[in-house]
């Protein structure tokens, strides 16, 4: 009688649990572009030939588009790359040409961007509690050991030029910048990595975290909140039909059905 007592009374608490659970409002944090901060993060080109979690001219598209959200709604930017000198490379080109003034800390031997005083800087600096970035690669990850049968053999001329340091990886500035008390939003269509597991198993450690793992698409609506503000439609139309034209296509399919269209026989029906 005892122990059924016992096992009714935990099963009484454990409904209580589940529903309080279930009542609690769920916390909504949404992001505000006069309190966000964009991150570009090792989005280099010789780390590009690292993703294989995307089609590379996908991939290609959503880092630039990445970047571009800072032009979009006049966000604050700041850009770090890892060892930028070696076979990591540069930031592309049209990443670079946009932001010719923002901070562009090159990292040397940082794995987490966060442990590079200059990159806590420049992030304070922008005085912005929401943090919006994407980075190469999705996880961190050290570069592979060469085998010893590729080593090169041993030269008595001393060499001034250090091994390329670990790059970096969106999980561990994300998890770092929710440490230090920033809200964070990692772009999932900008982060690429070396395997579809790999990235599945990073994003699950952000999201444990914290970390609100959104698209492209949803960081702009986000941002813009109602299409009648600035940047609104007259805006953010032509961005989305460059960078995002799945959605740049239904404006322009309205806007030749409106110009254009007649209806056939049968569509009076469909429209009421």
């Amino acid at each position: 009688m005892k122990l059924n007592l016992a096992l009714l009374s935990a099963f009484t608490c454990m409904l209580s649990a589940i529903h309080a659970q279930m009542t609690t409002p769920v916390p909504f944090d949404r992001l505000n572009k006069n309190d966000s901060l964009l991150v570009i993060l090792d989005l280099q080109v010789g780390l590009f030939d690292l993703v294989r979690d995307f089609d590379p001219t996908v991939y290609r598209n959503n880092i630039i588009a990445h970047a571009a959200i800072g032009q979009l709604f006049d966000l604050p930017v700041v850009m770090t790359t890892s060892a930028q000198q070696g076979p990591n490379g540069p930031l592309p080109k049209e990443i670079l040409e946009m932001y010719p003034d923002a901070p562009l800390i090159m990292r040397q031997g940082e794995v987490d961007a966060w442990d590079n005083p200059a990159f806590q800087g420049a992030v304070r600096a922008a005085n912005k509690s929401q943090i919006i970035l994407a980075g190469i690669v999705t996880d961190p990850n050290p570069p592979l050991p060469t085998p010893i049968s590729h080593l090169p053999l041993p030269s008595l001329t001393p060499t001034t030029n250090p091994p390329t340091p670990p790059f970096q990886g969106t999980t561990f500035a994300a998890l770092s910048l929710r440490s230090a008390g920033y809200s964070v939003w990692a772009n999932v269509e900008a982060s690429g990595t070396t395997t579809h597991l790999i990235a599945d198993t990073a994003n699950l450690r952000m999201m444990n975290a914290g970390v609100n793992l959104v698209s492209l698409f949803a960081i702009v609506c986000d941002l813009m909140r109602d299409w009648r503000d600035t940047p609104g439609s007259a805006q953010v139309l032509p961005w989305l039909d460059r960078y995002f034209p799945v959605y740049g296509f239904v404006a322009r399919g309205h806007g030749a059905a409106v110009e254009n269209g007649t209806l056939v026989p049968g569509e009076e029906q469909l429209l009421g």
